[in-house]
């Protein structure tokens, strides 16, 4: 079914494109490689050996990481969710 200016499957189409994005987002995340550090870098507390064998690379505590990951990340991009009004703005 189409509706308006819109081709049929269009929705399905703008959903996967968003999934597609998310995911290219995802993949491209830098990971940490590399020798761990023994102190975080941030406020310099002992990394435990434990986390340090687990993840090469390490360069934050746990506590450290916790908060950073539970920051908002700011992304710009296209809204291809919203209505056909907000994006002719």
């Amino acid at each position: 079914m189409a509706g308006g200016w819109a081709q049929d499957g269009a929705v399905n189409e703008q959903i996967e494109a968003s999934i597609a994005d998310e995911l290219a987002r995802l993949r491209a995340q830098k990971r940490p490689t590399g020798e761990s550090l023994t102190h975080c870098a941030e406020c310099e507390e002992e990394i435990p050996p434990a986390r340090r064998q687990a993840i090469a690379g390490v360069k934050l505590c746990v506590d450290c990481q916790t908060d950073r990951d539970g920051r908002p990340a700011n992304r710009g991009g296209i809204n291809r969710r919203g209505s056909k009004d907000s994006q002719m703005k």
